[in-house]
């Protein structure tokens, strides 16, 4: 039985309140099993648990969730497909803004699958 929660990194650039990740979407992650049977989709819920994660990791920001703003799911992640994940964190209003994209092998968008605000408390 599988257990795999994460994407595969295949690179990533940091620097202090930015971040940009390639991943590929392995078709093992657990996630996709039950959504859907005939046609696998990765979870809204899991791609903003994926930010939130990747945001605290990398950037060093609050671990306390406060909400989420302006979530938008424009395209499904299908298994076994590169994507980026682009971070973004606004120190002055805690929130960290989150893209999820796919680009060609020249580095251009190709389409958004998902892409929001998320409210990280740093004062609890």
């Amino acid at each position: 039985m599988t257990t795999k929660r994460k994407p595969t990194i295949l690179r990533q650039e940091v620097d202090e309140n930015h971040a940009v990740l390639s991943l590929m979407v392995d078709a093992d992650i657990v996630d996709f099993k039950g959504h859907f049977t005939s046609y696998p989709l990765l979870p809204g819920v899991t791609q903003i648990h994926w930010a939130v994660e990747f945001g605290i990791a990398l950037l060093d920001i609050p671990a306390q969730f406060g909400g989420m703003e302006v979530i938008k799911f424009q395209a499904p992640i299908l298994p076994g497909v590169e994507i980026e994940l682009e971070l973004e964190w606004n120190v002055e209003k805690e929130k960290l803004h989150f893209c999820y994209r796919s680009v060609d092998s020249d580095g251009e968008q190709t389409a958004v699958h998902s892409l929001g605000r998320i409210k990280l408390d740093m004062a609890q």
